[in-house]
């Protein structure tokens, strides 16, 4: 029985640092918004117009993520997992110190909002590289019988980012006036951002090559064509399994945990600052639910774990949406428990990696991945938005409990096929 060795722990810890390091200057784009489009628009532009070309800046880095994610899996697949995983949060850190250096629209005028949307293209493009290639790479170095928990823990890095870059948001934001975060305060967390994600490429400089691909590398099995084709061609089943598992994981975590802080002020007159604080135990138990999850997914069998958590996941999130209206002083117990339970999604990259054979793992999980989360994970927002009139409040609930039923389904097919019927 094959236990985590002393070298698996790093390994663990060093991706999941250079994770949650990444995932914070991703994300951090997001909490200073409004500032940014006083900053980087005209002054005369109304200002909902403004908003929404900030927040259209912020969705090109979703739209971003397929190519750079299948550009970098590509050579991750033929040249070694570790070049791409260093490569991908360099490509991360950079841009994001860049940002916190630009000049404004009062200085570069329309090169200011251009420059700022080639710059969040890149961190797009690191991203989808980052997450699949990070997956792989610690589902290569541990025993096949602890990747669940590997990628659970993963996944928590990843979450552990956002809970980050909220905490930093709420510490600038009391830390200066509003004038002084015009002024300049708004640059505190890019230039934080980029000299955290360089100290992530230097500590990843101590990782291994996966003995996976160097086993690949000795038996010359690596990929004898474009390994996209070999994926496209020979695993579409794999493709369709793992764009309907993160199809769930989008829903999941742009609707509960994303949308929700915002749609509870709305919705049920929740104050601001008591929705954040709820949201900040949400992520904190979502963060614990993956690793949870993850090791769960080890002992009793991926499907398995997936179908009955995805059946408290609907569960919970009724429950939340529910009593937010009945009873909102509880906030933060329900959150924190339905938090929880989107950490079922820790199970996703475990069960993704072991649908790919070694020679076109990065190719196919990448192209999968970030394909469904730039649809799926774009069109969601959209989506309740629009439905939200027609359905009522608890429509986040009943796409949530929707995605969840197709995870259940998804579970019972992940099961099948570890029994060799699919």
């Amino acid at each position: 029985m094959h236990k985590l060795t002393r070298n698996d722990y790093r390994t663990l810890l060093l991706s999941a640092l250079g994770g949650v390091l990444e995932f914070y200057d991703f994300v951090i784009f997001i909490f200073f918004a409004v500032v940014i489009s006083q900053l980087f628009f005209p002054p005369d532009m109304p200002d909902w117009l403004r908003q929404a070309q900030t927040f259209g800046i912020f969705a090109a880095g979703y739209l971003a993520r397929p190519l750079g994610g299948i550009i970098m899996a590509h050579f991750g697949d033929l040249f070694g997992r570790k070049r791409m995983f260093m490569l991908s949060v360099l490509l991360m850190a950079l841009p994001t110190l860049l940002i916190g250096l630009l000049p404004t629209y009062a200085v570069l005028g329309i090169w200011a909002p251009l420059l700022l949307l080639l710059l969040r293209m890149l961190q797009g493009a690191a991203i989808g590289g980052e997450i699949p290639g990070a997956w792989v790479f610690v589902a290569e170095h541990v025993p096949p019988r602890h990747v669940g928990f590997a990628c659970g823990t993963l996944t928590a890095g990843l979450t552990g980012g956002i809970l980050l870059g909220s905490l930093v948001a709420m510490a600038v934001t009391r830390s200066y006036t509003p004038d002084e975060l015009l002024a300049g305060g708004w640059r505190v967390p890019f230039i934080l951002g980029g000299a955290f994600g360089l100290l992530a490429v230097w500590l990843r400089q101590y990782l291994q090559e996966t003995p996976v691909f160097k086993e690949l590398q000795a038996r010359r099995q690596l990929a004898d064509e474009m390994p996209l084709k070999t994926v496209v061609r020979a695993h579409r089943p794999a493709i369709v399994l793992t764009m309907l598992l993160t199809w769930l994981l989008s829903a999941a975590v742009v609707v509960m945990i994303l949308m929700t802080p915002t749609l509870v002020q709305k919705l049920f007159a929740v104050p601001a600052a008591v929705a954040l604080e709820a949201n900040s135990y949400a992520t904190l138990a979502l963060t614990l639910g993956c690793i949870v999850f993850g090791a769960l997914a080890d002992r009793f069998g991926a499907g398995r774990v997936l179908a009955l958590g995805c059946i408290a996941l609907g569960a919970t999130s009724w429950l939340f949406y529910r009593q937010m209206a009945l009873a909102p002083q509880h906030i933060n117990a329900l959150y924190a428990l339905s938090g929880f339970c989107v950490g079922v999604i820790g199970i996703v990259p475990g069960a993704a990696v072991q649908l790919f054979p070694p020679a076109v793992r990065f190719s196919g999980l990448s192209f999968s991945y970030n394909l469904a989360y730039a649809v799926f994970g774009g069109l969601t927002p959209v989506l309740v938005s629009l439905l939200l009139p027609v359905v009522g409040a608890n429509m986040p609930a009943w796409y949530v409990m929707a995605l969840s039923a197709v995870g259940v389904a998804t579970g019972y097919a992940l099961m099948r096929r570890r029994r060799g019927h699919l």
